[in-house]
């Protein structure tokens, strides 16, 4: 099976650019109705009164090309098949139907395909009497001694500059000449992890680059790179692109364009970002744009730079406003900016004390929890990740060791409370340690507030179950914890301890947990298996009554 959402392969690029216009946020882009072969997407506000700037090349690299048409860009762009460069009469149509007197540029990455197809296509336009001229992109330097460099992310630099000198009503010489500086002053280079997944390609397709490797260098239609990097270390790679592409852009003012290849999470490509910022480039960087998709390779997971050597001519081009899907505002480097704030230390006041009937009990509890530890790993490895019984081992021992340094305010119940809340939230784990901290925190408060303390277990429960969003029958703690709660408000700890052990027992005949990681686990899993948090409440409120 495909890796790949699509409905008919032969219509993805169709159905593609369909919901491309539909969403342009300028509701300024229109797809040329010629013919289902040739796909050509134009501004809707063009007037031909300037020089038309057209650019394309196979589909998947979206937003490139058609995401980049739009006022202050890409006067049309013609779209091929995936990672197929469009046909000659596609390029044509495009070029006639958006050129006027003033002439058309186009913009070509450096491929044989793009550079014959719309070769080709701007030769037959001057038959029809248009001036027609091309620039080829060519900003690709993993290979140092090709003499066809390809063309990759550098292309949307190229076009923004072009659009712009074309927006500004140059002539189509100007336009031209401009273009070409651009060419002749961005660099790129990118690597990968994973390269992309075709549509319709098998998913038992074995990627070809190892794991914990990466290929520099890689082309964006997924040809092998130029070399192996044997470390996936963020800090390391966007060292080891940095190094030949300042070396090729020199020690002038840099725009930099970071690229997401596709299938690189936003978290990465922020943590990319600000390794490029403590980079050997930094003191030379002017703007960034991105990190974004621009130049894409489908789902490819990896990323590339672009550096553009900057003038006051570029940096005007680059900043100026735009109305297309893709292009990404640059935003002037600086160091990160910071606010000093003082911190809040949210510690609860105590004063240890000595209470031995308390003490005793405090110490039956964590006994009890520690000694369970195995048993409720068990039975949680049945309905969830295996780990109940260590969570509340761990939280337990932190209460036993400041029990036994004699730290506990034993003889001051709120305050005990409220301090075996805080220390919970600090040792347990995940959500148990912060339910279990809200339980004996919101407790702690209402015998402050001068409740009694089974009032004040109650309080402590209702918040829990506020927060937490379980309830009786949900297959949790709480069915254990509330009846014996309850009981324990009629002052009589024995039928707690039956009301708590009945509570846990019925755990294991319900079908459905209702919170928690059992809540993702089917029923024939949970028949017969008592939760793992019932449990403990069970033993730990037996272990109460025999002190």
């Amino acid at each position: 099976m495909s890796r790949f959402f699509f409905n008919d392969r032969k219509q993805l690029v169709n159905d593609a650019i369909e919901g491309l216009v539909i969403s342009a946020p300028h509701a300024n882009l229109v797809r040329l109705d010629i013919d289902p072969a040739i796909r050509v997407v134009a501004r809707s506000d063009w007037s031909k009164s300037r020089v038309a700037v057209i650019s394309g090349g196979g589909s998947g690299h979206e937003p490139a090309h058609a995401g980049f048409v739009g006022k202050g860009m890409l006067t049309a762009a013609v779209c091929g098949d995936v990672f197929a460069s469009p046909s000659v009469d596609a390029v044509l149509n495009a070029i006639v139907a958006v050129t006027g007197d003033r002439g058309c540029l186009l913009i070509v990455k450096n491929y044989t395909g793009d550079r014959l197809n719309f070769g080709l296509a701007a030769e037959k336009a001057k038959r029809y009497g248009l001036k027609v001229e091309m620039v080829i992109v060519a900003d690709d330097i993993a290979l140092p001694d090709n003499k066809q460099p390809r063309g990759i992310a550098g292309t949307a630099l190229v076009h923004k500059i072009a659009g712009f000198a074309a927006e500004q009503g140059k002539s189509l010489s100007e336009v031209r000449d401009i273009a070409q500086k651009a060419c002749d002053n961005v660099f790129s280079l990118g690597l990968a992890m994973e390269t992309c997944n075709l549509p319709g390609e098998s998913e038992d397709d074995e990627n070809r680059i190892s794991r914990g490797k990466v290929e520099l260098g890689l082309g964006i239609h997924g040809e092998p790179g130029a070399s192996i990097v044997d470390t996936h270390n963020s800090k390391t790679l966007i060292d080891t692109l940095i190094k030949p592409l300042k070396a090729q852009a020199g020690d002038g003012r840099v725009a930099v364009l970071i690229n997401n290849l596709g299938g690189v999470s936003a978290l990465e490509m922020a943590l990319l970002t600000k390794e490029l910022a403590h980079s050997a480039l930094k003191d030379q960087i002017a703007y960034l744009i991105g990190p974004a998709p621009l130049v894409s390779s489908l789902d490819m997971k990896g990323f590339s730079l672009s550096l553009l050597r900057l003038d006051d001519e570029f940096e005007r081009a680059l900043c100026a406003d735009v109305e297309t899907v893709g292009w990404q505002k640059p935003v002037a480097f600086a160091p990160m900016r910071t606010l000093s704030h003082s911190v809040l230390r949210d510690g609860v006041e105590t004063q240890p004390s000595a209470n031995p009937q308390i003490g005793a009990r405090v110490k039956a509890a964590t006994a009890t929890l520690i000694g369970l530890e195995n048993r409720l790993n068990a039975l949680d490895a049945k309905v969830g990740d295996g780990d109940t019984g260590s969570t509340f081992a761990e939280g337990a021992r932190d209460i036993a060791q400041l029990l036994d340094a004699n730290k506990l305010p034993l003889d001051n119940t709120a305050q005990l409370l409220q301090l075996v809340g805080e220390r919970l939230a600090t040792v347990m784990g995940g959500s148990s340690g912060v339910l279990m901290s809200i339980f004996f925190t919101a407790a702690g408060q209402a015998i402050h507030d001068g409740q009694s303390l089974p009032e004040a277990l109650l309080k402590g429960l209702k918040q829990m179950k506020h927060y937490g969003g379980a309830d009786l029958g949900d297959r949790t703690l709480i069915d254990a914890l509330q009846p014996a709660l309850e009981a324990l408000r009629e002052g009589d700890l024995n039928a707690a301890v039956a009301a708590a052990k009945k509570g846990a027992e019925s755990t294991a005949s319900m079908q459905k947990a209702g919170a928690g990681r059992s809540s993702y686990v089917n029923r024939e899993n949970l028949e017969g298996v008592t939760d793992p948090g019932a449990v403990a409440v069970a033993e730990v409120f037996a272990a109460l009554a025999e002190k």
